[in-house]
C-alpha cells in the first residue's frame, strides 16, 4: 500500500488550503472518491473538492469560470477553504488510526454537499474498522444520494441481509427479477439465491426466496434456484422435488441434471442420475466431467479414466482432462501412460503459459516417473521448469533436487543446496533437516544421518514428519527403544497420522514380537486409511507371522494389485514359500529383484530361506 494520497500529494493538500479563497465554485471529479485499493487500509484516496484544488486560471492568474460537472447527476459543489480542511483533516486523522471523528465528518460533509462520493468514503471508512451500523448507515445515505448506483446497492444488499433488517431487501430483489430481460433472468435469479444464502435469518430467507420465485413457477431456473436453497437448508426431500422439475420443464438441461444429481442423496443414485442423462445426451460435457467425478470418488477408477478419455475426444488439449488422466493411470498402476498424459499436459502448458493449470505439481510427478525409472538427469530437468515465484512448489522441488544430486553421488553438492535454500519458517527449517537426513541415509552414511536428525529433533521436537523419519532411522540403526519412543511421539502430537501406527505396528511384526500388539496397530492404520497397499502389506505380513498363511495371502495379493512393490513381492513370495509354492515364490522374487536389485528385504529373506535366483 503506498504511503501517500491517491490524487494528491500531503504537501499538495497543505498548499491548497491557503490557495483557495473561501466560497470559491469548483468542479467536482467525474472519478470516485475512493479509489483506495482496499477498504481495510488506513489510507485513502481524496474526496470530492480536494482533486479541484489546482484550478486552471488565466495569465494574470485568476481562476477560470468553473464549467458544467463531467457527470450530470453530481451535485456542482462550492469548494470553501473551511470544508477542504474539514476533508483533509478527516483523512489525515483516519490514517492515523481513528476513525469515528473521520467518519463523523464525511457524514456531515455528504449530508451538506449532497455528494454521494462522501458518503462512500464514510462508508469505507466505517467499514474498515469493522463498525456495523454505523456502516449501514453510511450505506443509506449513500444510495440516497445516488440511487442508481449499482455499488451502493450492492453493499447495502449485502449489509442488510447480514443484518436484522432482512424484509428491505425484498422489494429491491424483486424489481430486479422483474426488470431483467427473460435472457438474463435466470442469472437474476442466481444472485439473490447467492445473496440469501448469507442471511442470517435461515427461516425468513427461505420464504423470502419462495415469494420472489413465485411468478417464475413455469421457469427453469426458479426451480434450480428453489432446489439448491432447500439443499442448503437441509430440506432434501423439497430440494428433490425442484429439481425434478426443472429437469422436466427442460429435459435436456445440463444445469437441471446436475442439480438433480447434487440433491440426490446417495452416491447409487447419483451415479444412475447422471448414467441415464449421459445415454440420452452423450455430448453433455459437464454431466459427463460430473459424472467421472464421482466414480472416482467411488474409487472406481477404470470407468472414471474411460469417461476422462471420452472428454479428452472432444478436447485433446484440455489441461484439466490431462491432468486427471494422469492421476486415474497412476491409480490404476499404468505410470508409463501417466507418463505420456502429464508430458502431453507439459507440452500443452508451454504452448500456453498463462493459462491457470497445476503444471508446477506436474513436473514434480514428472520428475519422480523419471526417477522411477532411474532417469536421474530426466527428473533433474523436470525440476528446472518450476520457477521461484511457484512458492511451495519450488521450495519442494529444490529439496527433491538436492536428493536426486545426492544420489548422483554428489553428497557435497547436495548439502550445499540445502544451505543455500531459503528456509525462513520453522516448518521450512525442520523439512531441510529432515531431507538432509535422507541424503544421509541414502549415501549409506546411517550413522551420521541418525546424528544429524537427532540434533534436529532436538531442536524441532514438535514436528511429526521430523520425529517420524527419526523413528524409522532409529530402527535401522539399532536403536529400538528411541525408534519407539519416537513414533508414539508422532501419534500423540498427530493422531491421525496412520504411517506411524504401521510403522510400529510392522517392526514388532518384522521382529516377531507382541504380535497382538502389532496387529492391533496395523489394525488401527488400516481402518485410517483402507486403500493403502503398504498398510495392507504391514497387515499381510502380522497375518503370516500370527501363522495365518490364507489371510496373509489374501491381504498381500491384494496390496501388490495395488502397488507393484518390491517389498510386497517378497512377502507374497515368501508365504507362498512355506505353502509349498515354490515356484511361484521364485517367480515373485524375480520380479522384486528387476524392480530393485539392491532391495535389503530381498537380500535378507533370500539369505535365511537360503534360496538362489
Amino acid at each position: 500500500m503506498k504511503n501517500a494520497f491517491a490524487i494528491v500529494t500531503l504537501t499538495g493538500l497543505l498548499s491548497a488550503c491557503t490557495a483557495l479563497r473561501p466560497g470559491t465554485p469548483v468542479v467536482a471529479p467525474a472519478a470516485p472518491v475512493a479509489s483506495a485499493e482496499s477498504t481495510e487500509s488506513a489510507e485513502s484516496a481524496v474526496p470530492v473538492a480536494v482533486a479541484a484544488a489546482d484550478a486552471e486560471r488565466d495569465d494574470d492568474g485568476a481562476e477560470l469560470p468553473a464549467v458544467a460537472p463531467l457527470d450530470p447527476n453530481l451535485p456542482h459543489v462550492a469548494l470553501t477553504s473551511d470544508l477542504l480542511y474539514r476533508l483533509m483533516k478527516a483523512e489525515i486523522e483516519f490514517r492515523n488510526g481513528q476513525w469515528q471523528a473521520p467518519y463523523l465528518a464525511m457524514m456531515a460533509a455528504a449530508q451538506q454537499t449532497r455528494d454521494p462520493r462522501l458518503a462512500q468514503r464514510a462508508t469505507e471508512m466505517a467499514l474498515s474498522a469493522k463498525q456495523g451500523e454505523p456502516t449501514l448507515a453510511a450505506i443509506r445515505l449513500w444510495r440516497e444520494l445516488a440511487p442508481a448506483s449499482e455499488e451502493a446497492t450492492q453493499y447495502y444488499l449485502g449489509f442488510v441481509v447480514l443484518s436484522d433488517n432482512l424484509a428491505e431487501a425484498e422489494p429491491i430483489f424483486r424489481k430486479r427479477l422483474a426488470d431483467a430481460v427473460p435472457a438474463e433472468r435466470g442469472l437474476a435469479m442466481l444472485h439473490v439465491q447467492q445473496y440469501l444464502a448469507r442471511a442470517k435469518d435461515k427461516a425468513g430467507a427461505a420464504t423470502m426466496i419462495e415469494r420472489l420465485m413465485a411468478p417464475y413457477d413455469d421457469t427453469l431456473e426458479a426451480h434450480v434456484v428453489l432446489a439448491q436453497a432447500a439443499f442448503a437448508r437441509g430440506a432434501g426431500e423439497l430440494a428433490l422435488k425442484h429439481a425434478r422439475a426443472a429437469l422436466a420443464i427442460k429435459p435436456d438441461a445440463e444445469i437441471a441434471v446436475l442439480t438433480l444429481a447434487q440433491v440426490t442423496p446417495d452416491e447409487a443414485g447419483v451415479a444412475a442420475v447422471l448414467t441415464q442423462f449421459l445415454a440420452t445426451h452423450p455430448q453433455a460435457r459437464e454431466v459427463r466431467l460430473a459424472h467421472a467425478r464421482v466414480l472416482v470418488g467411488r474409487k472406481q477408477f477404470e470407468p472414471a479414466r474411460t469417461e476422462f478419455l471420452a472428454l479428452l475426444k472432444g478436447q485433446p488439449d484440455n489441461l484439466g482432462t490431462l491432468y486427471a488422466l494422469g492421476i486415474m493411470s497412476l491409480q490404476l498402476n499404468d505410470p508409463s501412460g501417466a507418463e505420456a498424459y502429464f508430458r502431453r499436459f507439459a507440452d500443452v502448458h508451454a504452448a500456453h503459459p498463462d493459462t491457470d493449470s497445476d503444471a508446477a505439481k506436474v513436473y514434480l510427478i514428472l520428475s519422480q516417473l523419471a526417477e522411477e525409472r532411474a532417469d536421474l538427469t530426466g527428473a533433474l530437468g523436470w525440476l528446472e521448469r518450476i520457477e521461484e515465484g511457484e512458492g511451495g512448489a519450488w521450495f519442494n522441488a529444490q529439496l527433491k533436487r538436492a536428493q536426486l544430486v545426492g544420489k548422483q553421488g554428489d553428497l557435497a553438492g547436495a548439502r550445499k543446496l540445502l544451505a543455500a535454500l531459503p528456509a525462513s519458517e520453522p516448518a521450512e527449517q525442520a523439512q531441510v533437516v529432515l531431507i538432509e537426513g535422507q541424503i544421509l541415509r541414502d549415501a549409506g552414511q546411517p550413522e551420521q544421518a541418525y546424528a544429524w536428525l537427532q540434533a534436529g529433533v532436538a531442536k524441532f521436537p514438535a514436528n511429526p514428519d521430523l520425529l517420524y523419519d527419526f523413528a524409522l532411522l532409529a530402527e535401522k540403526t539399532g536403536h529400538l527403544d528411541v525408534m519407539e519412543t519416537s513414533l508414539r511421539a508422532v501419534m500423540q502430537q498427530a493422531p491421525d497420522n496412520h504411517h506411524a501406527y504401521n510403522a510400529l505396528g510392522y517392526s514388532l511384526a518384522e521382529r516377531n514380537v507382541r504380535l497382538g500388539e502389532a496387529l492391533a496397530l496395523i489394525d488401527k492404520a488400516l481402518k485410517m486409511a483402507p486403500g493403502d497397499p503398504f498398510i495392507m502389506d504391514s497387515m499381510g505380513w502380522v497375518q503370516f507371522r500370527l501363522g495365518n498363511l490364507n489371510a496373509a495371502e489374501t491381504q498381500l495379493r491384494q496390496a501388490y494389485a495395488l502397488r507393484n512393490d518390491a517389498e510386497i513381492a517378497v512377502h507374497l513370495g515368501e508365504v507362498l514359500w512355506q505353502k509349498g509354492q515354490t515356484a511361484d515364490a521364485q517367480k515373485l522374487w524375480r520380479e522384486a529383484l528387476a524392480k530393485d536389485p539392491k532391495n535389503d528385504t530381498l537380500k535378507n529373506t533370500l539369505a535365511r530361506l537360503h534360496q538362489s535366483l
